[in-house]
């Protein structure tokens, strides 16, 4: 159910649905004897659709049909789902981001101060901030993750343009005095701590 107020994105769910179906056009066309041994049936086709999209459904359709078209291009064999899995994460590290799940960790892992951490690309500290540093810190769930994802992904489409990501790093406060041990004794001994 979409919230009040805000649009359901039909465009790639198409667009997914479009390359699911085009990787097994691809498949079915270079491993043809191969393709029908194990994908026979309409109901043994449509069971490896639905898994393989479910497994799939973290990348995008346009590195989906870059993953088919370099494993057919290099494979004498039907590529196994694995197979497919793999291609499509070395095309997303190919681009010099990390990947949104690489991303989505060190951001949760990240301590402050944030801007001072290192981090393997300033998107991904500000995709931590635009969704919060607490509540990237104290909860786990789907909703965070694509949350996450849907920022992140938008701000690296920003960086493969052109943009810019810079992190502004905060002044230092000034020096703090060090601890007055006697004053800090004398409190231990009035409150028996």
């Amino acid at each position: 159910m979409t919230p009040p107020g805000h649009q359901k994105s039909t465009s790639t769910k198409v667009d997914f649905i479009e390359s699911i179906d085009s990787l097994f056009l691809k498949l079915e066309l270079a491993y043809h004897f191969q393709f029908y041994k194990v994908f026979g049936s309409d109901e043994r086709l449509n069971e490896g659709k639905k898994l393989w999209a479910t497994s799939l459904k973290n990348f995008s359709s346009k590195t989906i049909l870059e993953a088919i078209e370099s494993v057919v291009g290099s494979q004498s064999y039907l590529p196994t789902l694995t197979d497919i899995l793999k291609a499509c994460s070395e095309i997303e590290g190919a681009d010099g981001f990390p990947s949104v799940e690489e991303a989505y960790i060190e951001a949760r892992k990240s301590y402050a101060p944030r801007d001072r951490f290192n981090w393997s690309h300033p998107i991904v500290y500000f995709a931590g901030k635009k969704i919060g540093w607490n509540l990237l810190s104290d909860k786990e769930s789907n909703q965070l993750f694509f949350a996450f994802k849907k920022i992140y992904l938008k701000l690296k489409d920003h960086a493969l343009k052109g943009k810019e990501f810079k992190i502004q790093i905060k002044e230092e406060l000034e020096d703090l005095t060090p601890l007055n041990k006697k004053l800090f004794d004398e409190l231990r001994k009035k409150y028996n701590i």
